[in-house]
């Protein structure tokens, strides 16, 4: 059996006037029913999210969803 989609949380959490994360691009909505969702509601907020513009550019992107980036020495 597959581990579950992990999020796509980057610890950034700040929502936008229209509820969206700024940190992750996800709604409210997919914030809090993450935990619930099966692998195909995930998989289409992950391709929904991809190409998001994160609101810290300058954040590494590389690296599995859902974990931080360890800084490059």
């Amino acid at each position: 059996m597959d581990a579950p989609i992990a999020s796509p949380c980057r610890n950034l959490c700040a929502l936008d006037a229209a509820r969206i994360c700024t940190g992750c691009g996800r709604t409210i909505d997919e914030i809090v029913h993450w935990r619930s969702m099966g692998d195909e509601a995930r998989a289409a907020v992950m391709a929904r999210v991809r190409d998001f513009p994160f609101s810290s550019p300058s954040l590494p992107t590389s690296g599995p969803p859902g974990r931080p980036v360890p800084p490059s020495t």
